[in-house]
Parts: C-alpha cells; structure tokens; sequence
C-alpha cells in the first residue's frame, strides 16, 4: 500500500449527495472530500437548478450563422482563464436566433463556464461591456438575477478559487472528454459570510472591471495609431477577381479562387506604400525556432507547464493544468522561451501573437513557434506583435491557410509574410499605449488575486482575519 492513497467511506455517505450515483476513486478524492465537508459545517447554500442552463443542445446554429456584430455568442474559448469574458475571436449571432435560443441568453453579472473539456472549472462574469449574450451548446450559464452585487461578485470569487475549482472539477465524469452537467452545480456548496465581506470582494471585481476596460482602450488606441498611419480602412466584400496563369499560378503555386480574393490585393497595395521586410528568412526581421510534440502519452499531473494553442491569446497565457516531465528531453532549459521572444501560433487557430514579458520555465507545443527579433533597432517587439495580431497579417494567414479543414500554416509561408516597418518614433508611440494595455492588464490580474485570496482566507480562517488582510492591502 506504500504511495497508494486510500479513505475508508460509509456507503450512506457514498449515496449522499451523489445523484450521479457515482463510486470512481476520483469522485471520492480525499482533498476533495475534505473541502466538502468542511463547506457544509459552516453557514452554506446552494445554486438552484432553476438558476442554471444549459447552451442549447443540438442547436441548429452553425458556424454559417455566427456574424461579424450582433448578440454576443460565447463559446469556450472565451472563457478561459476565468473571471472576465474575452472579447478576442468573439462571434455573434442575429437577434432572430437569439431569441430562438432565450432560455439560454445570459445578461449582466451572470455567469458563464464550459461543461466540457480542460477549460472545466474556470467561471467569467458577463460585464457591462458585453450586456447581453448567448452561449455555446458546450457551456452552461448561471442565472443569478435575484442575488445582490455583491452576492454575484462573491459566488464568482468563490467558484474560481483552488475550493471551487475543486469542487467543480470533481462533479465532471468521462476519461478521454471530461463533462459536465448542470444539475452537478446544484451540489456544490458555496459558503456564505457577511455582506460586508460582500461587499469588499465587490469593490475589487468592480475595479477589475475598471482597469480592464482602460486596457482595452489603451490597445484599440494602439491599433488606431497603426491602421491611421497605413490608412487601413475596411477592407473589401468582393469575392470575385480576374487572373491571368502569369499573375496566378505560375507566381504563386495555387489554383484556388479563394487565395486571390480582391481583399488580398488591396492589402498589399497599402503596404506597397510603406517601407517592409519579410518576416522571417535569411533577410527576415526575426529567426523562427519550433518546439516539440510530445504526445498525450507524455502528459503528467506534475512537473513543467506544457502551453498548447488553447492556453494562450493575444493578451496571456492561461495557466496549463497539463505537465511534462522535465526528463523529457536532455536539455530541456533550451526550450524554455525568454523575455521578449513572441509566441506565435500555426495550427488550428492560426496567426495568434503574444509576447512574453519575462523569462519562463515552460515548454510550448510544436504548434507554437518562437521569434526572436534579430535587431530590435530596426524593429521593437511590442509594435511586431501588434501587428503579427492586425488584419495586416490576419489576412495573410487567412489566404496562405484557405481551404484546409483543420488550419495550418506552415514555416515556409509564415517567413514570406509581409511585415510594415514604420519609424522608430511611431513604433515607439504603439509600443508605449501597448504597454501600458498589459500594464493595466497586470493590475487588474493582481486584484483578482486578492480577491481569491481573501475568499480562501475567509474559508480557511474567518471572515474577520481576511478583512483585516484586505484593508492591510490597501
């Protein structure tokens, strides 16, 4: 029995609170199993099951309805990392098939969470931005419309905290695709404190919320310097253009009509106006280094965070719940990216940029490629991965990668990509409102901290001890 963890349970606990009626070592976790228990000794209540819905199953809407505005439809990928809905790669539906779906619409201060895959166990809020919204068949929706603010901001907290997460994680069944349903959030126990303390982890939300929206406008501002000083506008809808083999195929290798659509052309005559590079090559502004591929068989509950394409967007990198051995290769510091150096995606979802603000200890999944600017005199890397996240390059991924049912872009057509290099004064004036986005974006992450600090220390000790904390943090 040595390394082996075991726990002796009465079959009238085994049936407690079980509707699933089940009996897998994972459902009784004995980490779990004590938050449980704890949670129910102290004052507590639940969720009701009139409160939850499910994204409607079934549904006839396609990736054909999903529009460029309207009705917010959220999907799985923006909600990871929890707390705030991401607005990056949102779609939208019509206000026809919203109301088709009602049951399922969601408004301000309700919550939002996936019911299936890794992303299980991570709860964002649908804020003022947003207002209204509908959501995937994947998710599940918590209605919390007869809860005070501060009730929401609380049960939002506490769900996200490492006892929430646990609780969550637990109630999902299923080995190769973890699932979960809406009556397992109805058994989960949410401890219930002062309004007071309500009211504290309120107040922090509430400035979360804050700060991100000036993130958010210090980044548009960023674009809006660069698509001003290239005059991009809205590119055409035109589908149809006329080439000859010359200006086709014989140039380019590619007989699809979708690889020549008229948005293309006009992309490049705008930045034939302009001073550019190739992105990577011989020539190229950046060298391109590739990471490994390890395989499912390699991943481990501990040891190195392995990031895949699903843990990161333009604005972070979530934290990995998959590990690699840091035996898996000889020399694994080699893998680890440095400060600066842009993580850029090439499968799946394709052309997403994100530039690492310090050194870390993780190992990245073939599918995401390194850069490293060779000379940053030339060109600073703030301003790169703006760019590598505009339409300028948006566009170019979306031509070279047309027709492929999973996306890929391969190495050969990312060195060819057409980059702007505009003055180091402009690229300076970019780089200052971009850092000062994930400046506040910082911020904002650093108050969601405390505020799942404070819940947990409200629930380890009391209420009073994490109060007193809070007003010491400020």
């Amino acid at each position: 029995m040595d390394g082996l963890e075991c726990i002796e349970i009465k079959i009238k606990d085994v049936l407690s609170n079980n509707i699933s009626f089940r009996y897998d070592a994972e459902f009784f976790n004995k980490y779990a199993l004590a938050i449980d228990r704890h949670l129910r000794q102290k004052d507590h209540f639940f969720l009701h099951l009139e409160e939850i819905v499910s994204g409607p199953f079934g549904s006839t809407l396609k990736s054909d309805d999903y529009l460029s505005n309207g009705v917010p439809f959220i999907r799985i990928e923006n909600i990871r990392g929890g707390f705030n809905i991401s607005t990056d790669n949102m779609v939208y539906i019509s206000e026809l098939n919203h109301k088709k779906i009602f049951n399922s619409a969601l408004r301000i201060g309700d919550i939002v969470l996936s019911k299936v895959g890794n992303s299980i166990g991570y709860y964002a809020r649908v804020n003022e931005h947003i207002k209204e919204c509908n959501i995937s068949e994947n998710n599940i929706g918590i209605k919390l419309t007869n809860y005070s603010l501060g009730e929401k901001a609380f049960i939002l907290t506490f769900l996200n905290t490492k006892y929430g997460k646990k609780l969550t994680i637990r109630r999902t069944s299923g080995n190769a695709q973890p699932k979960l349903n809406v009556s397992d959030l109805t058994f989960i126990p949410i401890p219930k404190f002062s309004s007071e303390f309500y009211e504290a982890v309120k107040n922090i939300i509430t400035t979360n919320q804050k700060l991100r929206a000036h993130s958010i406008s210090a980044y548009k501002a960023a674009e809006n310097i660069l698509y001003n000083t290239l005059n991009i506008k809205i590119f055409t809808d035109k589908s149809i253009a006329v080439k000859s083999a010359k200006e086709s195929f014989k140039k380019s290798g590619r007989l699809d009509a979708e690889y020549y659509q008229p948005k293309y052309d006009e992309l490049f005559d705008i930045l034939s106006k302009f001073a550019t590079e190739n992105l990577g090559g011989k020539n190229g502004l950046v060298s391109i280094k590739k990471s490994i591929e390890p395989g499912s068989d390699a991943y481990r509950d501990e040891g190195i965070p392995f990031v895949r394409v699903s843990d990161i967007n333009k604005f972070e990198l979530t934290d990995s719940k998959i590990m690699l051995s840091p035996n898996i290769v000889p020399d694994i510091d080699s893998l680890y990216p440095c400060k600066d150096t842009i993580l850029l995606t090439k499968d799946g979802s394709v052309g997403i940029a994100y530039k690492l603000e310090e050194d870390r200890q993780i190992v990245t999944s073939g599918a995401l490629l390194h850069l490293t600017i060779k000379d940053t005199s030339k060109i600073l890397p703030d301003y790169l991965t703006l760019v590598l996240n505009s339409p300028i390059v948006q566009l170019q991924a979306e031509r070279d990668c047309n027709g492929a049912i999973i996306q890929h872009w391969t190495i050969s057509d990312i060195e060819k990509v057409v980059i702007p290099v505009l003055d180091m004064e402009k690229q300076k004036e970019i780089t200052e409102k971009v850092q000062e986005s994930f400046r506040l974006r910082k911020e904002a992450k650093s108050l969601l901290d405390r505020a799942i600090k404070a819940v947990e220390m409200a629930i380890e000790i009391d209420e009073t001890t994490a109060l007193h904390w809070l007003e010491w943090q400020n």
